[in-house]
């Protein structure tokens, strides 16, 4: 890998853990375990739509393990990193079918997705179905978010491009 392309990967990993820490200070007003912006995955939609698959999972899975370990929640990695796994296959595969300007369906998709990914997890590290009580809210602030940080990932690139936002 050239140097150029390892310090853009960087920076956008860098950038992906400042806003996960950043968001990590704003208290979640839902009681519900797991409901989050995910703001961090404006980075995520982005590098899916202009970097390899390699690449994107080398941001992603460097920014988890980062984010865990900055906000000093090690347990919480494996639902993480279940639900970015999901995400990430689930988005890589929509880049093919969604074009670019419709990149916030992708982050809706995705965040679906990586909801999915950490209930699995759950049930899997519980042994209980009890966790699955849980699916429809998150599915439905997955869709709120995924849609809100798509939106956002669609105005940077409109911006970055040089288009007129309407």
């Amino acid at each position: 890998m050239k140097t150029k392309r390892l310090t853009e990967l960087a920076m956008l990993t860098a950038v992906a853990l400042i806003i996960f820490v950043i968001e990590l200070q704003i208290p979640n007003p839902f009681p519900i375990p797991g409901v989050k912006l995910g703001l961090a995955n404006i980075i995520t939609v982005y590098a899916v739509y202009h970097y390899r698959p390699g690449e994107v999972m080398l941001i992603v899975f460097v920014r988890v393990f980062l984010g865990a370990l900055f906000g000093g929640v090690m347990s919480a990695l494996i639902y993480s990193l279940a639900g970015s796994v999901f995400c990430l296959a689930g988005m890589l595969l929509l880049r093919k079918v969604i074009e670019e300007k419709y990149i916030w369906l992708s982050s809706v998709f995705g965040a679906v997705l990586h909801n999915i990914g950490q209930i699995t997890a759950a049930v899997l590290v519980t042994q209980t179905a009890g966790v699955l009580a849980y699916l429809p809210f998150l599915l439905v602030s997955g869709c709120l978010a995924g849609a809100f940080t798509g939106i956002c990932a669609q105005l940077i690139l409109r911006r970055l491009s040089g288009k007129r936002i309407v």
